[in-house]
């Protein structure tokens, strides 16, 4: 489905570099949104190769367009980028909350940052015209390998969003909508190659070998040393040392969090600056006078955690 979308988007902007950057970086931005951003570029990046060798021009501004954008497409709701679940799960925000505080802002940050990509290589860019040619040439069709499994992704994913803007009305978790979503895709695609699996046996531990225990084991300890060292009081001061800082001023308190989340995550991966950010911002809401006034707080990390990782090249997975 990534190979077929990044053709498309080449085919329509017909084989223009410029056109071909501004639409894989929108493509990317608005499937970040509602996929994982390092899954997305890791997917689209073979495909631009590609394209940028047909074309005879540098990959790097495809590249680096892709990668912003996805970081910024990412940022917009619940699901896009793994700070923003970590925030929406310890602040107790809704899909939709994400969508209505943020979605606005990043949509203003994905048109100037087309207008920068535009001024820095996009009046630069240029093709043969039998270059173009091979691009519009391309079938598109032969791309999709498995048509039936991504009209069965297609309808789960858009059952998956739909029941994220809904679980207020569902009373249902992210976490398990997410869960619910992939048990129905693995139920659809076991029934439609049920015959060819039935001549194979199926270990259980093969398929949790297939498990990124790495990465879940990794969280387990990073939320555990964060609770440690909330425990032993060091984030309440460090809560009390930034409300004197801004003199207890809701606004002032926001926009240092929301710099200082951007140069931090340009340093350190922004996963557990997050983590370690939100007990400090639960301190605040005394100091600050409640839930309603640490809000905007947690809106400043969201966007200076997850548009600072594109500061530099380990600021963010992607």
């Amino acid at each position: 489905m990534f190979e077929y979308l990044a053709v498309w988007s080449a085919q329509k902007g017909r084989a223009r570099p410029w056109a071909i950057l501004a639409m894989l970086a929108v493509v990317t931005a608005v499937v970040s949104a509602f996929l994982d951003n390092v899954t997305t570029v890791l997917l689209i990046a073979p495909v631009t190769l590609g394209i940028a060798r047909y074309l005879g021009t540098p990959a790097y501004p495809f590249l680096f367009a892709e990668v912003f954008a996805s970081n910024i497409g990412g940022t917009a709701t619940l699901i896009g980028d793994p700070p923003n679940i970590i925030i929406g799960s310890a602040a107790h925000l809704s899909f939709n909350d994400f969508v209505v505080n943020l979605a606005p802002v990043i949509i203003a940050v994905m048109a100037v940052q087309l207008v920068a990509a535009h001024l820095i290589w996009g009046r630069k860019m240029s093709a043969s015209p039998e270059a173009r040619a091979r691009i519009m040439a391309l079938d598109t069709a032969a791309l999709i390998v498995d048509p039936k499994l991504m009209k069965n992704s297609l309808f789960v994913i858009g059952g998956v969003v739909a029941a994220f803007v809904c679980a207020g009305w569902l009373g249902l978790q992210p976490g398990t909508i997410a869960l619910l979503g992939a048990a129905i895709l693995m139920l659809l695609h076991n029934c439609e190659h049920r015959r060819e699996r039935e001549k194979q046996t199926l270990r259980v531990t093969e398929t949790f070998n297939e498990v990124d225990w790495i990465t879940i084991f990794f969280f387990v300890g990073l939320f555990v040393i964060v609770h440690g060292i909330d425990a032993a009081g060091v984030l309440e001061l460090a809560a009390r040392g930034l409300i004197q800082l801004t003199g207890e001023d809701a606004r002032a308190t926001a926009v240092v969090i929301l710099w200082g989340s951007a140069i931090l995550s340009a340093i350190v991966d922004n996963i557990p600056f997050v983590a370690a950010m939100i007990p400090l911002i639960r301190e605040m809401g005394p100091h600050l006078g409640g839930a309603e006034e640490v809000m905007p707080l947690w809106w400043a990390l969201s966007l200076g955690a997850c548009l600072g990782g594109n500061g530099t090249l380990i600021g963010a997975s992607a």
